[in-house]
């Protein structure tokens, strides 16, 4: 499958054109986190819900740095080379959890391909020490797939999360254009051993890329067919002119037709809308 051209943006519907989110609660918040050099997923990602989650007392952190080894087509964190990993972020998120008052903390990563355990041991001490220093606080953490080291996954299992995520992102079809340094079967296969070990498994994908139906029912039957607990289904919007296209906007009906056939197939919890992200609403869901 080739990658779409063409430098055009397809135009966006009236319910995905919101104001970023600049009150004032929420600049103080970007001011903090910049004096403690922390980065979130909220601002790298320019999310249009951050206000909303910073507000509900969530918040999503990036740890490991903010540049990735991988380049997927669909992102905008950027790409290169990291820096070695900063053990001051680690006190610096616990500060911030303190700070913000936050009652579920979400903790995510850029990949790390460069590190021999993908970063898993530095996920770990990040639970560990958040959960000693806010045992009030919820721990979420979205993982990469450490390219698919049961050794590496056992070391974050071992740290007892309260959920575990991993996102698939996008429909097989198109997995490995989208993400060609990963692969459907190995994320697939990792969400598998976290529901073997009991823990709470979570994972999300996007839609727009040019999937069909049946694409996605497939891709929640393989979500089902593994035990994966939870499931966020969001709008894929194209971050510049370099990145895959939107092939076309799914509407806030189509995205409740799908919350439907994911709950008939028995997941616990979905959350599925044009401008949902994989930890959107998470500290409501409770754990």
């Amino acid at each position: 499958m080739n990658q779409p051209t063409g430098n055009t943006f397809l135009r966006k519907p009236p319910w995905l054109k919101v104001r970023p989110p600049y009150d004032e609660g929420t600049r103080k918040i970007r001011s903090m986190l910049a004096g403690l050099s922390l980065h979130t997923v909220c601002q790298e990602a320019a999310c249009p819900n951050m206000a909303e989650c910073f507000a509900s007392g969530q918040a999503t952190f990036l740890i490991l740095g903010n540049i990735c080894t991988r380049d997927c087509l669909y992102c905008n964190i950027r790409h290169g080379n990291p820096a070695r990993p900063d053990e001051r972020e680690i006190e610096n998120l616990i500060t911030a959890v303190q700070k913000m008052k936050l009652a579920y903390a979400v903790i995510t990563s850029v990949t790390r391909d460069d590190l021999p355990d993908g970063g898993a041991g530095f996920f770990a001490r990040c639970i560990r020490d958040l959960r000693a220093a806010v045992p009030g606080c919820k721990i979420e953490v979205l993982i990469p797939d450490f390219r698919g080291s049961a050794q590496a996954l056992e070391k974050v299992i071992a740290a007892a999360p309260d959920i575990i995520n991993h996102n698939i992102e996008a429909a097989a079809p198109f997995y490995s254009r989208l993400r060609p340094q990963g692969n459907y079967g190995t994320s697939v296969e990792l969400l598998e051993r976290v529901a073997r070990a009991s823990a709470v498994s979570k994972s999300g994908f996007m839609v727009g890329f040019g999937e069909g139906k049946r694409d996605i029912l497939r891709l929640l039957d393989d979500l089902a067919s593994v035990s994966c607990r939870r499931v966020t289904i969001g709008q894929y919007q194209q971050p510049s002119r370099r990145h895959w296209p939107v092939a076309r906007y799914y509407s806030p009906d189509e995205f409740a037709a799908l919350k439907e056939a994911a709950m008939k197939l028995g997941f616990e919890h979905v959350e599925a809308g044009p401008l949902v992200r994989s930890s959107y609403r998470a500290a409501l869901q409770g754990a």
